[in-house]
C-alpha cells in the first residue's frame, strides 16, 4: 500500500466530507475562544492562534489516521461519535504535549486537558450529529 493509497483509506475526498472538515474546524475554533474568553484574554492575539494550533495539529494529526474523515465512519452515528470522541481525546493529549513546550502558550495541566476534552467534545459532536440530522432529512425529504 502507497502513502497515498493509506491517505485515501482513511479520507472520503467527497464534498460531505470536507463539511465535515471544515464544521471540526469550526468547532475546535469556538472551543478555543470560549477558553480565551472566560480567561479574559484578548481575541485578537498571537495567543489565540498559538492555542488554536495546538489542538489544530492535534486534531489533524490523530484524526486522519484514526478514520475520523474515512468514507464509512457516517454509516453508524454510534460508531462515528465514538470514533470522534477517540480522536478528540487523542488530539487533546497531542495540544497538552505541545503546550509544555516552550513554542506554544499555556501549560499542559491535567484539570486543563479534562476541560479540554469534556467541552470541546461536546462541540465535536453536537455539530456532528446536528449535520447528520440536517442531511438526512434532507435525502429522505428529495423525491426519488
Amino acid at each position: 500500500m502507497t502513502a497515498l493509497d493509506w491517505v485515501r483509506s482513511r479520507v472520503d475526498p467527497s464534498t460531505a466530507t470536507g463539511l465535515f472538515l471544515v464544521g471540526d474546524l469550526l468547532a475546535i475554533a469556538v472551543f478555543v475562544v470560549m477558553g480565551e474568553i472566560s480567561h479574559d484574554y484578548p481575541l485578537l492575539s498571537m495567543r489565540v492562534l498559538g492555542t488554536y494550533a495546538q489542538f489544530l495539529l492535534g486534531w489533524l494529526v490523530v484524526a486522519i489516521p484514526a478514520g475520523v474523515y474515512a468514507a464509512d465512519y457516517r454509516r453508524d452515528l454510534t460508531r462515528s461519535t465514538v470514533l470522534v470522541l477517540g480522536a478528540w481525546l487523542g488530539a487533546d493529549v497531542v495540544a497538552q504535549g505541545l503546550r509544555s513546550t516552550a513554542v506554544f502558550p499555556g501549560n499542559a495541566a491535567l484539570t486543563f486537558g479534562i476541560v479540554a476534552f469534556l467541552v470541546g467534545g461536546v462541540l465535536l459532536v453536537a455539530w456532528r450529529l446536528t449535520f447528520a440530522v440536517v442531511t438526512s432529512r434532507r435525502q429522505s425529504t428529495v423525491p426519488a
